[in-house]
């Protein structure tokens, strides 16, 4: 039997994957191989090379069992053990697995008991009310389903930035390595615009003179190899957006000029072919690559209007971050000298509050004891550096705060998050935030909807309504920086920063590790237009102690 491609292993091992789910056991095999079919389809390398020159496990997420299982695939199309797994359940049943929070012991409650057998099977057994009459399943499930089936949709084939980021990197250096004649490899498609779940994977390369454009598949990874003199139109095209590339052509076409991969022409002649030329010529300011996507940008430009949106760089401090006095895994000590390794000038602690007992809450009394802790670094700190003293308070379900006004006098910031309650009604929900708000308390609105990408949808709330009183009270929005989260949402920003919000970058970091996620925090804010100084942690230290002692004053005179 002759070999398969990449793309069939991928199909090939993610089916693998889902079947070994279904049958139960270990789930983080089914993990295993599933991560493995992600690294497969951004391969940069010819499938049959790796494993001729055994460097499989070189593949991120690819150990020696799961290089043999690949193959295997790769060499017969097939694998005793998934040949075995096929004759348990059929094929179409797989789908349901996309469905978030539908797991897989339920998967198979529904096909055995209900017969249902595909994602249009479960919808209609949904919509006809057949699962919450069975036991076992019940309404929550049926209503979950229902809700899910969306973003099951919306997601498919699809990464969160980190794990894209990853895939890219890794096929960047694969490909720098195997065609070192191959100049300013440079990531495009979804991943350069800094969409928050990638689907496009592109590359661009520059060819060594002589050498013919092309374009080049491997799996689900595209390559653009182009000439020096093209470089940066094929960059252009190869990132998109569709819809904002058609803008630039009806622009071009109005001024007597097209738009072409190749770069911008006016009859015969190529009078722009790098980005910037290209946008000069057409009588635009640069628009960077997370603002292309069609929503007014190309107008922007043409008034002068664009942002210089925030780096990475303008970031002086990280907020909301949890310890091991709750849920993280580190000490206070940690997590602020890791911070401060990082350049940054301050270290927001934020451990949960009383009410998430699930998360290790804090008590009255531990707090007295990290802020003790917190005087004492600070001491030996000096001026250059300084632990600041916060706490994510839970949101009741009244609104209300839940520690009283003297213990929350105590902290230097609070960020107020909603951990519970998520299925209250839009009006209910609303009114819930907004009281929160309205507490001269809070600094920060934490993870304001709720959502975790590819996981949950958020909660149901007016939030124009929740932005305007965020701008009203003063209180800082958060752009949630955990790659699952992302909240709020950047096709909100625009909006919030019309209101008159402040933002705040913050990482939610579990961990060490974790204060690294800024960077997708930054990431997203960009994409929503925002500038550095509508950042609150974009300010130094001691504009953000002035700026918390200003609102101490205020909070005392109200007092």
């Amino acid at each position: 039997m002759s070999t398969v491609d990449t793309p069939t292993v991928v199909l090939l091992l993610r089916e693998y994957a889902q079947r070994t789910a279904l049958r139960g056991g270990n789930p983080y095999r089914a993990k295993a191989y599933s991560r493995a079919a992600d690294s497969l389809a951004t391969l940069a390398l010819p499938l049959d090379v790796l494993i001729a020159e055994g460097r499989l496990t070189e593949i991120p997420g690819v150990g020696d069992a799961i290089a043999d299982i690949i193959t295997k695939l790769h060499r017969t199309g097939s694998h005793p053990s998934l040949e075995k797994l096929r004759k348990e359940i059929p094929a179409s049943v797989l789908e349901m697995l996309t469905v978030p929070g539908l797991r897989p012991e339920k998967i198979l409650r529904l096909y055995k008991d209900l017969g249902i057998t595909s994602l249009a099977e479960l919808e209609a057994a949904a919509k006809e009310d057949r699962i919450r009459k069975t036991k076992g399943l019940g309404t929550a499930l049926q209503t979950k389903i229902l809700q899910n089936l969306a973003i099951a949709r919306s997601g498919q084939g699809r990464l969160h930035m980190h794990r894209a980021a990853a895939l890219l990197e890794h096929a960047v250096e694969s490909l720098r390595r195997a065609r070192p004649e191959l100049k300013r490899l440079t990531v495009a498609g979804d991943f350069r615009r800094g969409c928050e779940l990638v689907g496009d994977y592109a590359i661009v390369a520059e060819a060594p003179a002589g050498k013919k454009p092309a374009l080049v598949e491997s799996g689900g990874l595209r390559i653009h190899v182009a000439d020096r003199g093209h470089f940066g139109a094929v960059l252009m095209h190869a990132t998109g957006s569709a819809a904002h590339l058609e803008g630039l052509r009806v622009l071009a076409q109005q001024q007597g000029m097209s738009l072409q991969p190749d770069g911008l022409h006016k009859g015969r002649s190529v009078v722009a072919a790098n980005e910037e030329d290209i946008y000069r010529a057409l009588g635009l300011s640069f628009i960077e690559p997370e603002l292309r996507e069609g929503r007014s940008e190309i107008e922007r430009a043409l008034e002068g209007k664009l942002p210089k949106l925030v780096t990475d760089r303008d970031l002086q401090g990280i907020l909301h971050c949890h310890t091991d006095a709750s849920d993280g895994t580190e000490t206070l000590e940690a997590m602020a000298k890791a911070t401060r390794e990082r350049g940054f000038e301050y270290f927001g602690v934020a451990d949960h509050s009383k009410s998430a007992h699930y998360a290790g809450g804090l008590s009255i009394e531990q707090i007295e004891e990290q802020h003790h802790e917190a005087d004492r670094m600070n001491k030996k700190s000096g001026k250059d550096f300084r632990i600041l003293k916060g706490i994510e308070s839970d949101i009741l379900a009244d609104g209300s705060l839940d520690y009283p006004d003297e213990v929350l006098d105590r902290f230097d910031f609070v960020v107020a998050s909603i951990h519970g309650r998520f299925k209250l009604d839009r009006m209910a929900q609303t009114d819930r935030l907004l009281r929160a708000i309205s507490n001269p308390h809070t600094t920060i609105l934490g993870h304001m909807t709720g959502r975790q990408l590819q996981r949950r949808p958020g909660y149901d709330i007016d939030v124009e309504k929740v932005l305007r009183a965020c701008a009203r009270h003063g209180v800082a929005v958060e752009i949630n920086a955990h790659p699952w989260r992302l909240d709020l949402d950047w096709r909100w920003h625009q909006a919030a920063l019309d209101l008159g919000c402040m933002m705040s970058i913050n990482p939610d970091a579990h961990s060490i590790r974790e204060l690294d996620h800024m960077h997708w925090g930054v990431e997203m804010a960009r994409k929503g237009g925002v500038p550095a100084d509508r950042v609150l942690n974009a300010m130094s230290l001691a504009q953000i102690q002035e700026h918390l002692r200003r609102r101490r004053r205020a909070l005392a005179r109200a007092a």
